[in-house]
């Protein structure tokens, strides 16, 4: 009997009445009910910081160090930034809209229940950072890093991955059928446990074929 893959369990993200935002950030801050619109957040220290039940919107965040901030039940919108760090970030029933983010560290960082839709992330580190139940709709991703990441009911509804690295990741349920574009430049042989089309086989064909070491010759 041919096996069913599960599709993620989708966010369901209803932001209540918030209040405007207009200070900075600080180290194990503790921010609930605001939104944060237009600031300029550049080299912010937001360690620890915990937002719930908070948009963030259309905020510089260049050279943020956000290390192991919680963002729960939370939208970041229009953000944008270079060299944000989100290391050992946590992000529960949140959604990411229209980033544009530029080698944003999010290496062990943790993904339950997370839409991301629309805009381009440059050299995102994702490695050994764990997604569940997450959900990337129309966004490019140029050269992310999901090094001995664990993706477990993901799936990637008409995005492209370009120049993906899976080395050493465990893929569970993870959907890369919507990928209108997929170049995977390193860790062909962790695809056990992605779904691809027929299609993608076939555009996968020569990367496969030299990594098991296998000659092409007609």
């Amino acid at each position: 009997m041919k096996r069913k893959t599960k599709a993620p369990r989708r966010v369901e993200l209803r932001l209540p009445p918030l209040e405007p935002y207009e200070g900075g950030l600080e180290p194990d801050g503790d921010y609930d009910g605001l939104e944060l619109a237009g600031l300029d957040l550049a080299g912010a220290s937001g360690e620890g910081a915990r937002f719930l039940d908070c948009l963030v919107r259309e905020c510089a965040l260049d050279g943020a160090r956000l290390t192991g901030a919680r963002f729960l039940d939370s939208r970041l919108e229009a953000v944008r930034g270079v060299g944000t760090d989100l290391s050992g970030a946590r992000l529960r029933d949140a959604e990411v809209r229209e980033a544009r983010l530029g080698g944003t560290q999010l290496h062990g960082s943790a993904w339950e229940r997370v839409l991301v839709r629309g805009g381009k992330w440059d050299y995102p580190n994702l490695r050994s950072a764990t997604l569940r139940d997450v959900v990337f709709e129309g966004c490019v991703l140029v050269e992310p890093d999901f090094g001995g990441a664990v993706l477990e009911r993901v799936a990637f509804v008409d995005c492209e991955l370009v120049g993906v690295d899976f080395s050493g990741a465990r893929l569970t349920d993870a959907d890369l059928r919507g990928v209108r574009r997929l170049e995977i430049a390193r860790g062909a042989e962790s695809l056990a446990g992605a779904v691809i089309s027929s299609v993608q086989l076939l555009d996968l064909a020569p990367v496969l074929a030299a990594r098991l070491g296998v000659r092409v010759e007609d």
